[in-house]
């Protein structure tokens, strides 16, 4: 833990629990919620190949997760560690028009 620590700048264990739960709290979300958009199209398990559906689910997944990432930061106060790490996982995904710099 000590050098996962040191890798994002954290000095307490506090903090590192924390950014724990935000992204446990953040991959369940993120998934919800694009399976109920999914239901809203209509997109079940049932009427696709599963290989499709899940390729959708993980398309919706993608962009949804470091916008929520940033939410969740915010609300459990720890946006200075969420902020950079959201925006460099949306420049990896080509989505780094979003935040000029």
């Amino acid at each position: 833990m000590k050098r996962l620590k040191q890798r994002w700048g954290i000095t307490s264990n506090y903090d590192l629990v924390i950014i724990f739960i935000v992204f446990a709290i953040n991959g369940s979300l993120s998934a919800k919620i694009s399976g109920y958009f999914m239901g809203c199209f209509g997109w079940s398990k049932d009427n696709m190949h599963w290989f499709l559906y899940y390729l959708v689910l993980l398309l919706l997944v993608l962009p949804l997760y470091p916008f929520l990432l940033m939410v969740f930061g915010y609300l459990f106060g720890q946006s200075k560690f969420f902020f950079p790490f959201s925006k460099k996982m949306l420049r990896s995904m080509g989505l780094g028009f979003i935040f000029k710099e």
